[in-house]
């Protein structure tokens, strides 16, 4: 008969444990985080790029401002450098930021798409503000002596970047007020 050795137990003593090393935080992504609020997209001059811009801001709850243009408007080439030029220099971006896109309204895409139709444009230029993905037509602006005054610009500027996804002034189809059915359903808000 052989004979084995007993098993021997290894003891341990958790008093003599190393201590524990605070948990690494480890970030998703290596992406440096954009400091600027405000965003000014290249000009629409298709429905698709329209639908996209207006998609984005939705998505990140921000107002996406549309200035209707055309090549023969000469208020437009005004108010559009004017525009940019704000918006560029951050007006608005402490009240939550917007975005911002020409559209190229005589352009054949756009024409035919009906976007002018859809959202009632009927002057050029036309200031107007989409929220949620709505637009907001009680703040619509067509008056050129509005769209060219510097100041009164900067202040609509950022009474709409304060929106911030959460509507207001629009109507869409059955809001009440300035809308393609008026106030005949009241405010559905």
């Amino acid at each position: 008969m052989i004979t084995r050795p007993a098993p021997r137990l290894l003891r341990v003593s958790l008093r003599k444990r190393a201590p524990i090393a605070a948990p690494i935080t480890r970030h998703f992504s290596t992406t440096p985080e954009n400091k600027a609020k405000n965003r000014v997209y290249t000009p629409v001059r298709r429905y698709d790029d329209f639908s996209s811009y207006l998609q984005l801001s939705t998505s990140s709850r921000t107002p996406l401002l549309t200035l209707w243009t055309a090549s023969y408007c000469a208020t437009c080439k005004t108010v559009s450098p004017l525009l940019q030029e704000l918006i560029e220099a951050g007006v608005g971006e402490e009240e939550g930021g917007v975005s911002f896109c020409e559209v190229e309204y005589d352009t054949p895409d756009v024409m035919d798409s009906g976007l002018g139709m859809t959202y009632m444009i009927t002057s050029l230029p036309t200031l107007l503000s989409f929220d949620r993905g709505e637009a907001q037509t009680g703040t619509k602006v067509v008056d050129p002596k509005k769209l060219t005054d510097k100041e009164w610009m900067k202040e609509w500027i950022r009474t709409e970047a304060r929106r911030r996804g959460q509507g207001g002034g629009g109507t869409g189809l059955y809001g009440g007020g300035t809308g393609l059915l008026g106030g005949l359903f009241g405010n559905t808000k």
